[in-house]
């Protein structure tokens, strides 16, 4: 029996079989655990008198001090007026991101207590109180309020309905107490991480099982929500809450971030960590750091973008002090391998800690090739640039941070050439002030443009590399060490988590061996998209282990420089500017790539960049597929993943019109009532895309999630008559804090359930 050593020191697989090797492959049948992490927008419906966003603004000292200043001439009375504007454009909401606050006497003594707890300064000692608890109970109308972001809302809401309607030292308690862990009070945005661990099995595939995982979830927030309303009097009092999915910072959040200060904006929309850690008030420190990095971060890089030549005058547009982008909304997908788990619990020699950092990095590299197939496919997030938008500083987002400069000129240029900004023979920017750059968007016709994943721009997904520490070369520690070089450019801080399209989860981290896919949007269906994009990750993840356990890639085919990187990188960012080509040098140091351009049809010498080739990001997605269906053929069918491979070769054809983005554009497209999104100005564009997202969209999202539910207590023999009828009472009113409380006992019974059959842990 044949046998080959692996690339990774001390494991030896046989190779004499393809069925030998797939029942022992990483991340190959039942050798995978999936979780989902999902960030939602809450918002909150009501007048500005009654809304706490609007009201905490118009009541601040911040704001009485402005107006002092305007008044006497040392402020600008412009800001005033458009912070009143502000104030007043809204009637009725959506306030996006707003608390909430209600009397406390409407909490159940068990949620009471539940808060109680949560304002410990470290809740293992329960000594001193978190030193900012004013701003969590506060007085108005004469009344005594809890004052709480609707992230935090969703677990007192939980503890209110365990507190009247289950028993001390019931299951149902229990369920409903492991359930609260799950709701962070973390972001600015709602976040929840999966109540249950998934694998695949003869039923189902691993994706299907993390969708339907997810949409329990979704639907058990949105309960939660609805049950606050009702429970708390908010809706009585002119704020009702919501949560939904959305993929941007809202436009009415960035507008107000433009009119006050970065430290007032971290007052209104950092999370203040209530729910999650121990020490709660020094996470709220962190989250005001992460704020403080990225808004610094994106001013550094005006220097950058001058120091490439791309800024070529002094005329720009300085980008705000404080920064929107961590109120972006994506969805981190992780799995893991029971395989490899269990081959470092145990502690075996044969894959140590730098055994699993080195074949990590490595299927880390190779995978980031893959990464332009889930943009647009999978998920997306259009968004629209007016002309008077569209300056380099504005538009290119964190990108001169994540590319390197001849990348960074290529994909401007390319950019500049899509968004057909050239009349009379000569390509035009904006020049700065907006009147006037209206002024010349209606006399020449200029529109702007379009892209199909903004969020992707406006986030710092995965800084570069530097020349001396790369990020993934497989030695243990490359990241912190890469961390201090960054901190000193400017560009990141290293107290923060490392930022990546796709991070490792190391088993002395996180107690498991796999990866993180941070690297989705919106999804246009959560059944559809978002269970095929996890068999898809699945598939290019197994197949990487395949590559490294035979040896048929290495770290030295994948060098580890900031031009290689950017040169793999810079085809993932393209995909999300809609951009149709790419380029790349003729004797690329990156034999992988090399081995996947030469499936790639239409490619050609460059005229314009002599010494690299052109390639169109369809054909080099098509090439992709072919690499996957002749490499990781025996996958394929042991993992039965031969439909979603089918699925995602017309996902990616744009005249089928199957992909998320082809999905979005036209659900927003009928919202905004127009045919193409160029004929709508940018701001009835996005406008459109919010509304479409908290409207139609949520309700397919609730449709699938009832769906599940229904299959759920079908499967389980539950009786389901009266799930028909709150569903379809549901449908024609809010609903009382009884029928709602009936379906989170519901739900609980099925996600224990659920949890129980699967037996992967939480």
């Amino acid at each position: 029996m044949e046998k080959v050593l692996d690339p990774v020191r001390g494991i030896a697989q046989d190779t004499s079989g393809l069925d030998r090797w797939l029942e022992h492959a990483p991340f190959g049948p039942r050798d995978v655990t999936a979780g989902a992490e999902n960030e939602w927008l809450a918002s909150v419906r009501g007048s500005a008198q009654q809304v706490d966003l609007p009201r905490t603004v118009s009541e601040s000292n911040y704001y009485k001090n402005l107006v002092r200043r305007a008044a006497s001439g040392d402020a600008s009375k412009r800001l005033v007026r458009d912070l009143d504007a502000y104030l007043a454009d809204q009637p009725g909401g959506p306030w996006e991101n707003s608390w909430v606050y209600f009397p406390v006497h409407h909490l159940h003594p068990y949620a009471r207590q539940v808060l109680d707890d949560d304002l410990y300064a470290d809740k293992r000692v329960r000594g001193e109180r978190r030193s900012d608890v004013h701003r969590f109970l506060v007085h108005r109308e004469g009344e005594e309020c809890a004052r709480v972001p609707v992230s935090y809302l969703l677990k007192l809401a939980l503890a209110d309905m365990l507190g009247r309607d289950t028993a001390p030292g019931s299951q149902a308690r229990a369920t409903g107490e492991q359930l609260m862990r799950h709701f962070l009070n973390d972001n600015t945005s709602p976040e929840t991480y999966s109540f249950h661990l998934v694998g695949d099995s003869a039923r189902r595939t691993v994706g299907r099982a993390l969708a339907q995982e997810t949409l329990r979830r979704f639907l058990l927030a949105h309960a939660l929500t609805q049950y606050a309303n009702e429970a708390f009097g908010l809706r009585e009092n002119g704020q009702e809450t919501s949560i939904g999915m959305s993929p941007q910072t809202p436009v009415r959040q960035k507008a107000l971030n433009e009119l006050v200060a970065d430290s007032y904006y971290r007052d209104l929309f950092m999370s203040p960590c209530l729910s999650g850690w121990d020490k709660g008030e020094a996470k709220h420190q962190y989250m005001i750091l992460c704020h403080e990095v990225l808004s610094r971060s994106r001013l550094n890089t005006m220097g950058k973008l001058r120091e490439c030549g791309i800024l070529s005058r002094n005329l720009v547009t300085l980008p705000a002090v404080s920064n929107t982008s961590l109120a972006n909304n994506g969805t981190h997908i992780s799995l893991g391998s029971r395989m490899l788990t269990q081959l470092r619990a145990s502690g075996s020699e044969a894959f140590s800690a730098v055994d699993e950092k080195q074949a990590g990095d490595l299927v880390l590299k190779i995978t980031e090739h893959f990464l332009p197939l889930f943009v647009g496919a999978y998920s997306a997030a259009p968004g629209r640039f007016d002309f008077q938008d569209f300056h380099p500083e504005t538009v290119l987002g964190f990108l001169p941070h994540e590319l390197d400069y001849t990348h960074l000129r290529m994909i401007w240029r390319r950019w500049k050439g899509k968004a057909d900004l050239q009349r009379l023979g000569i390509k035009l920017t904006p020049f700065g002030p907006k009147p006037l750059d209206r002024f010349v968007a209606g006399l020449m016709r200029l529109r702007g443009d379009w892209v199909p994943d903004q969020r992707l721009l406006d986030y710092l997904v995965a800084p570069l590399s530097t020349d001396h520490s790369p990020a993934l070369d497989g030695t243990p520690d490359n990241d912190a060490r890469l961390k201090r070089d960054l901190a000193e450019m400017g560009v990141f801080d290293t107290r923060l988590s490392w930022y990546a399209l796709c991070r490792q989860r190391l088993h002395a981290h996180m107690g498991y061996c796999g990866f993180e896919g941070r690297f989705y949007s919106q999804f246009a269906s959560i059944t559809n998209d978002m269970a095929a994009a996890t068999d898809m990750q699945r598939l290019i993840t197994a197949l990487a282990f395949q590559y490294v356990w035979r040896g048929e890639v290495t770290h030295a085919d994948i060098p580890d420089t900031p031009e290689v990187e950017s040169e793999r990188r810079q085809i993932f960012f393209g995909s999300a500017i809609g951009l149709p080509t790419f380029f790349v040098r003729n004797r690329t140091d990156n034999r992988f790539l090399t081995r996947i351009l030469n499936r790639a049809a239409r490619i050609r010498d460059s005229h314009r960049y002599p010494g690299r080739v052109r390639v169109y990001h369809r054909e080099y997605r098509h090439a992709l597929l072919d690499v996957l269906e002749e490499d990781g053929a025996g996958l394929i069918e042991a993992l039965g993943l031969r439909a979603v491979v089918r699925d995602l070769r017309e996902r990616i054809e744009p005249q089928r019109g199957r992909s998320a983005l082809d999905q979005l554009m036209k659900g927003i497209l009928e919202e905004a009532g127009g045919s193409k999104p160029l004929k709508l100005n940018a701001a009835a564009f996005n406008s459109a895309a919010e509304r479409f997202y908290a409207g139609k969209l949520h309700q397919r999202f609730l449709q699938e999630a009832f769906d599940v539910l229904e299959d759920d207590m079908h499967d389980l023999a539950l009786p389901a008559d009266n799930l028909h009828a709150l569903r379809d009472s549901l449908r024609h009113g809010p609903g009382t804090r009884e029928q709602w409380s009936h379906l989170i006992a519901t739900l609980m019974t099925v996600i224990e359930a659920r949890a129980c059959q699967e037996g992967t842990g939480s």
